[in-house]
């Protein structure tokens, strides 16, 4: 027997065959198994008797022993096939979640019922049982309360009522062991009532899993006697206590898995607005009221009858969910991932429609149900916490004596109003009562929270034309007191998306993509919290340059509802960035915007990739990038907002997008294009730059001891790219490693340092220059295992070649094991020697890509660009990424003769996006119509071919936007600004003004 069976004693058991009485709820005062009740023609799914019978027949046909039990084990297995196959054609013939997970829990309950009678009666018989012989099996946890979802564990209780005796142990033994031989995952216990009640007080999750305990079969009377000494020994009087510690456990479990209810792969179970949210809540209820039925809360006065049937609406929704994510699995699958949301999707009878794809108005659906959980659990706990007298940590005690606060009733920390009248008859008070909390740092309360949303249809046009509710959410959007929170109390209040309906078109809407981490409206919300925590100095360290313009920028609101609007027409056909501009013309007066204003605004939704576009796919050391960019932002002004607002929308995209390398090239983009815009000339601002660098580095080199005569040769390596594109610190570190290796005379020097800022490592390639060799070391990178987030090309005047890399392994982490590293060396020189062909290599590694990769559709595409630089021809490419694409891609631009200058290396989730300056063999751009057509083809041709392992990991920028070609793009962006009123086009004549 296993060491970890905790052992116990049998009691009375029913005669086989013999159903046990019913009773009318889980709590079983009784002793029935109210499951039973619930479940429609139980007797096609199993049936116990003739199961019995069968075994009967066995047992007078076989003696005891390995045959007999390897027959019986037989019969079992087939009932259980024969059953869930029956509970799956149910669900997917169209029963609810809810009847599905009761008949699986039927099902097992009837299975157990059989075993425990075959070992108990047959194998172990007892004629005249002892008192310590006595034993009870009991189910805890949600199988206790009658809900089982198909391959989820089985928790069982083996209750003594002393002792564990030597003939209990066997039974146990051996029905663990039929158990487990049938495939069951199976939690198990075997305690006495006495040890049940003093782990339950020192344990709030055997609290918990005995609060949910269901007589199953043996023993009633021991079942009773460890409910009645549990309800007076354990609950009486321990409700705060409880509360106390499930909230706590809510809060850690939320922050575990995600901290938001709109992540994107969300786990239903376990996450923010999951079925556990729901368990919490009837955990409460059922610890303080006695209840087994949401429904009688009712009678409490907790919920209302309304609120009853959403709470029983969304508790179906996921349970159905949750089912078929079993039983497409094959596995207790919790998580909702990617390529489950495409499978889910229509079988949860959702197809395409109105723009957005089935699996996307599918997410929706779950992400409102998430919403609807969250709502009906905040208003229970608070409705809890009020009545028995707990408060928020944070008090304001020169309020807490005072009983109005603006007009609003103050009970505790929670505003209220008497009655839903006052909302009814002056609509505007349900936003004034979210300024008013947001001034004090107040909370709401529930009472208020359902007379709000009772009268949510009073949201309406007049309403929005009321200047007073425009003036509060204004004051709400930017005010310095957490706008952030105020908002998504509104959000979640179901007030945000129905006083501002083009907000409501976005509340939970997903986008299919592996970069983005929340629903447009979370996403949104979040981004307010980050200018808010710019404008606090909070983000200093991170975004240096954004927390000290955004005190120079002229309009406040400008900013903050360029930041509410900027993807507010997600979702819809087109490009969101043009729809959202004409949303922002028409919203925006509404709230008092003068025509310059409006126009600023809707410059910034229209343009609000521009930046980042520019900084993390362009050459910034180019003069002609910075030109293009200048020309249009046009304004000192109109620079300072967009970096503010491309700040705060890609730290709102999800954890770890932003990154130190990131931030270099705004700040670089920002500063470059402040000096043109200022009216100084990009040669001198560069030369100036150039100037310094080279004189900062002279002073730490002649400090570090070297000689005048090796100062001023190294100085002379570079061209300007390479002293304007890089800090200082970088600038001394190449100088040490280029005197090595001219010391030493190697060919070929290659350096790696973890940069533990950036959580990346650095490889440094020190060679000499010839064509195809950034392919060569991208494709030694990639059979290392090394995924390439970023690249930094420079050729110095002795004909070398100085190239950085920063890479990652394979789960986003940095390159660092010493182990790891020496092979990445070892393959580079290998490579560049012409000892490996990296591309036989990759395929010898082959693997398929993971399905939750496979399911996102990425179409190549290849964008020639000949105006976005002087001296180069720039060429983007697209592509759903793999390991080994971006050597397959440049060494398809090696065959075409072309020299890679400059590359900007990017992954966007699933979507890989680089970018390359390229020149032909003379060192000229590529003007042939001809060959520029061979180079689509051929990139095209590399981005189509055969996928190798595993993909690289996510970056940072958001993905493109659906675009036939750059020029096309051009095109059409301008006639979407020339459709806009002139105001908005006239913006930077003013701006010049």
């Amino acid at each position: 027997m296993p060491a970890s069976l905790d052992i116990t004693v049998p009691g009375k058991a029913a005669k086989p065959g013999k159903t046990a009485p019913k009773a009318s709820g889980p709590g079983l005062e009784e002793g029935g198994f109210e499951d039973d009740l619930r479940v429609e023609d139980r007797r096609a799914i199993v049936s116990r008797r003739r199961l019995l019978a069968a075994i009967d027949d066995l047992a007078e046909r076989q003696a005891p022993g390995p045959a007999l039990r390897a027959a019986v084990l037989d019969l079992l297995k087939q009932a259980l096939k024969d059953g869930r196959a029956e509970v799956r054609r149910r669900l997917e013939a169209g029963a609810s979640g809810t009847a599905t997970v009761r008949a699986e829990s039927y099902l097992v309950d009837q299975v157990l019922r059989v075993i425990y009678d075959h070992v108990g009666q047959r194998l172990y018989p007892l004629a005249n049982p002892s008192t310590g012989e006595r034993l009870c099996l009991v189910a805890l946890g949600g199988y206790g309360r009658g809900e089982l979802a198909p391959h989820s564990d089985i928790d069982l209780l083996f209750l003594l009522p002393y002792k564990l005796t030597p003939r209990s142990e066997q039974v146990v033994e051996e029905m663990l062991y039929l158990l487990w031989d049938l495939g069951f995952k199976v939690g198990h216990a075997t305690r006495s009532v006495r040890e049940c009640l003093r782990l339950a007080k020192d344990d709030i999750t055997i609290c918990t899993a005995l609060l949910e305990a269901r007589w199953l079969w043996g023993d009633q009377e021991l079942y009773r006697e460890l409910r009645r000494r549990f309800a007076k020994d354990v609950q009486n009087g321990g409700g705060a206590k409880f509360i106390e510690a499930k909230l706590k456990e809510r809060s850690g479990r939320h922050r575990r898995f995600g901290g938001s209810r709109y992540t994107l792969e969300p786990n239903i179970k376990e996450g923010k607005g999951g079925l556990r949210d729901l368990h919490t809540l009837f955990w409460i209820a059922k610890y303080l009221y006695n209840v087994d039925d949401i429904a009688k809360l009712v009678e409490r006065k907790v919920f209302t009858a309304a609120e009853v049937r959403r709470f029983e609406k969304a508790q179906n929704y996921l349970w159905t969910l949750r089912c078929y994510m079993h039983y497409s699995s094959g596995r207790a699958e919790e998580r909702l991932t990617f390529d489950m949301q495409k499978q889910l999707a229509p079988l949860m009878g959702f197809t395409a429609h109105a723009g957005l794809m089935d699996v996307e108005r599918f997410m929706k659906r779950y992400f409102l149900v998430a919403k609807e959980v969250g709502d009906l659990t905040r208003i229970f706990c608070s409705a809890i916490e009020a009545e028995h007298d707990r408060r928020s940590r944070f008090r304001l005690p020169s309020l807490r004596r005072r009983r109005k606060v603006e007009g609003f009733a103050l009970e505790g920390d929670r505003l209220s109003v008497p009655s839903g009248e006052v909302f009814a008859e002056d609509p505007v008070e349900m936003l004034r009562i979210f300024r008013v909390a947001q001034k004090h740092e107040l909370d709401i309360h529930p009472d208020a929270l359902r007379w709000i949303t009772r009268n949510l249809k009073r949201v309406n046009k007049a309403l929005h034309a009321d200047e007073r509710a425009n003036e509060l959410f204004m004051e709400m959007l930017t005010s310095k007191h957490d706008p952030e929170t105020t908002l998504r109390r509104l959000n979640e209040a179901g007030v945000f998306g129905r006083f501002l309906p083009d907000f409501g078109r976005v509340v939970a809407q997903m986008q299919y993509n592996m970069y983005h981490h929340y629903t447009v409206d979370e996403h949104t919300i979040f981004a307010i919290g980050v200018l808010h925590a710019i404008e606090e100095g909070r983000l200093a360290t991170e975004a240096p340059i954004a927390s000290d313009v955004v005190h120079k920028v002229l309009s406040r609101r400008v900013l903050f509802m360029a930041v509410l609007l900027h993807d507010i027409a997600k979702g819809r056909q087109g490009d969101h960035s043009v729809l959202g501009a004409k949303v922002a013309e028409k919203v925006c007066p509404r709230f008092g915007f003068s025509e310059a204003e409006t126009e600023t605004v809707a410059w910034l939704v229209l343009h609000h990739l521009a930046m980042s576009d520019t900084a993390f796919k362009r050459d910034i050391n180019d003069p002609k990038t910075l030109q293009d960019f200048a020309d249009l932002v046009q304004s000192p002004e109109r620079l300072r907002l967009l970096l503010v607002l491309t700040v705060a929308d890609i730290r709102a995209v999800g954890p770890g997008v932003w990154t130190a390398w990131k931030a270099a090239l705004l700040r670089d983009l920002y500063w470059g294009t402040e000096a043109l815009l200022s009216g100084g000339l990009a040669a001198d601002s560069r030369d100036a730059r150039v100037k310094a660098a080279k004189a900062g580095l002279r002073e730490r080199l002649q400090q570090a001891g070297w000689s005048a005569k090796a100062i001023t040769a190294h100085l002379r390596r570079g061209y300007p790219p390479y002293w304007t594109g890089l800090d200082a610190d970088t600038h001394m570190r190449h100088a040490s490693l280029l005197r090595e290796a001219d010391q030493s005379g190697r060919p070929l020097t290659i350096d790696t340092r973890v940069d533990r800022y950036r959580e990346a490592t650095e490889v440094t390639v020190y060679a000499a220059d010839h064509p195809g060799l950034f392919s060569r070391i991208a494709g030694a990178m990639a059979v290392a295992g090394a995924s390439i987030t970023a690249a930094r090309i420079f050729t110095l005047r002795n004909g070398m070649a100085l190239d950085s890399f920063y890479v990652e392994d394979a789960t986003g982490g940095p390159f660092d094991q010493p182990g790891k590293l020496a092979r990445l060396s070892a393959a580079i020189e290998q490579s560049l020697a012409g000892r490996m062909k990296p591309l036989q290599e990759l395929e010898a590694q082959k693997s398929p890509i993971p399905s939750r990769l496979r399911v996102f559709k990425v179409s190549p595409q290849v964008l020639i660009d000949n105006k976005a630089s002087r001296n180069h021809t720039v060429v983007e490419v697209n592509g759903r990424d793999r390991p080994g694409l971006l050597y397959q891609v440049t060494q398809a631009l090696t065959r075409l003769n072309l020299i890679i200058k400059s590359a900007r290396i990017a992954t966007f989730g699933e979507r890989a996006v680089d970018v390359f300056y390229v020149q032909d063999a003379l060192g000229g751009k590529i003007e042939n119509k001809v060959k520029l057509r061979n180079i689509e083809k051929k990139l095209i041709a590399a981005l189509q071919d055969g996928d190798c392992s595993l993909a690289r990991k996510p970056a940072e920028k958001k993905p493109a936007e659906k675009k036939p070609a750059k020029g096309a793009e051009a095109k059409t962006k301008a006639k979407a600004a020339a459709k806009l009123p002139a105001k908005t086009v006239k913006a930077g004549k003013e701006a010049r003004k």
